[in-house]
């Protein structure tokens, strides 16, 4: 936090700050979020809460400047979090997890104010307007830019540093409401938007985009430049550095993005643009995990018309978002992502499959994750697919996308396989062009 602060306060551009919960938190709000009946297991992830945020306030200089708001914050947790013991729901889930932010932004404003900096805590829920899809809220753009012409610009007009919430919202009642696991980026976005911005920096703990995971192998390469094409593509097929939807504003609004590490901002980052110089072949490798493939077969579905449209409509009656898919002659493969609060690997409603099994036989399959390839103009490059698939003979690839998009090559392997997998190829693909 401190780092972060530091960053803000020397920068004097720097106007508006949305940021996420603090670290481990999260995961300690849906875990109560999803109910925790045992009084004394409730209880030591409550007070694990505790600790993290008295850890903070202990090394403020005005620890009391925050001390109630935080105390009366935990309070209204461990209120919610007894509720959820007995009847969990979605709603709760977001009022619940949306604490981490609130609370976060009270000791990072006062991290500023002791700092020298002048900041000011402001709360994003009457601006960030949303529809009523809790864990996954879908923001209604044109209203978050009314209401940040009402009530977030005229602050704009001073010389504070505006704190605020990433990842929450409210629908228009005003139920607090979260965008998806990661969304603080999202939202930062979706200000930047609003308030016509000039530049949205996205400071996390890696300087910035790479290959492919540095966690994965440690001969990833950083970028420096990327288009927002690419970017997207990356985001989408679960770079994790960015949320899958943070690029969209930027792109509506034209508004450059650099992504930096608060761990290490000496070491530069990585600048997303409409456009580059000389875009390469490759330019990444991406791995998206908790995936669910569903597989649908009917011999109707031969030179048969209006199989795919009633599948569909199934689909979409469940609310069921489809991310990729290919066809046979006689079965349609599709795969289903999530990115909701809940998080865990994405399922089929139990209606949508009766449904579906009217129609033709449904089988669902997880522990799988998808390698996706990032380049530019992929269908056009000769070779493109013999130099992937030719180093995979050790492996299974499932489910091959390629040609729909000129940025991407992808396909499903096994979760035990797909660590391997990325390895191989980037050792073929980029480490070998060095």
């Amino acid at each position: 936090m401190s780092r972060s602060a530091t960053i803000i306060k020397d920068n004097p551009a720097a106007k508006v700050v949305l940021i996420s919960a603090c670290s481990g938190v999260t995961n300690l709000l849906v875990e109560l979020a999803n109910g925790i009946a045992d009084n004394e297991q409730r209880s030591q992830r409550l007070q694990q809460l505790r600790t993290i945020h008295q850890s903070i306030i202990d090394q403020l200089t005005h620890p009391e400047a925050v001390a109630a708001e935080i105390d009366q914050l935990l309070t209204d947790v461990e209120a919610l979090a007894k509720q959820t013991a007995s009847a969990p729901s979605v709603q709760l889930t977001d009022q619940l997890v949306a604490h981490g932010e609130l609370l976060s932004t009270f000791l990072f404003t006062q991290i500023l104010n002791e700092m020298g900096a002048k900041a000011t805590r402001f709360d994003i829920r009457p601006v960030m307007r949303t529809d009523s899809q809790f864990g996954k809220a879908v923001p209604d753009v044109d209203a978050i830019r009314q209401l940040a012409s009402e009530q977030l610009q005229p602050l704009l007009q001073s010389d504070q540093i505006i704190v605020s919430q990433g990842f929450i919202g409210s629908d228009e009642t005003g139920q607090t409401t979260t965008l998806g696991r990661g969304g603080s980026d999202y939202s930062a976005a979706l200000v930047a938007e609003a308030i016509s911005a000039e530049i949205l920096e996205i400071w996390t703990d890696v300087p910035g985009m790479y290959s492919t995971d540095p966690r994965i192998t440690a001969n990833a390469m950083p970028i420096q430049e990327i288009s927002f094409s690419e970017a997207s593509e990356m985001a989408n097929f679960g770079a994790k550095i960015l949320h899958p939807s943070t690029l969209l504003p930027a792109i509506r609004q034209q508004i450059p993005v650099f992504i930096g590490s608060s761990k290490a901002p000496e070491q530069g980052g990585t600048w997303i643009r409409q456009h580059v110089a000389q875009p390469p072949k490759f330019r990444a490798l991406a791995l998206r995990c908790n995936q669910t493939l569903v597989t649908l077969t009917s011999l109707n579905m031969f030179h048969a018309y209006g199989f795919l449209s009633e599948v569909f409509r199934i689909l979409g009656e469940h609310k069921v978002s489809v991310d990729l898919i290919t066809t046979s002659e006689v079965s349609v493969s599709l795969t289903l992502d999530q990115t909701n609060t809940g998080g865990g690997a994405p399922s089929l409603p139990a209606a949508a499959t009766e449904a579906l099994s009217k129609l033709c036989r449904v089988e669902v399959e997880q522990d799988l994750c998808l390698v996706a390839l990032i380049g530019n103009k992929l269908g056009e490059a000769p070779g493109a697919a013999t130099q992937v698939f030719g180093k995979l003979d050790n492996y299974s690839p499932r489910m091959i996308c390629f040609g729909a998009s000129p940025h991407n090559l992808c396909f499903l392997v096994k979760t035990s396989e797909s660590r391997e997998v990325v390895k191989t190829l980037h050792a073929a693909l980029f480490e070998a062009a060095k």
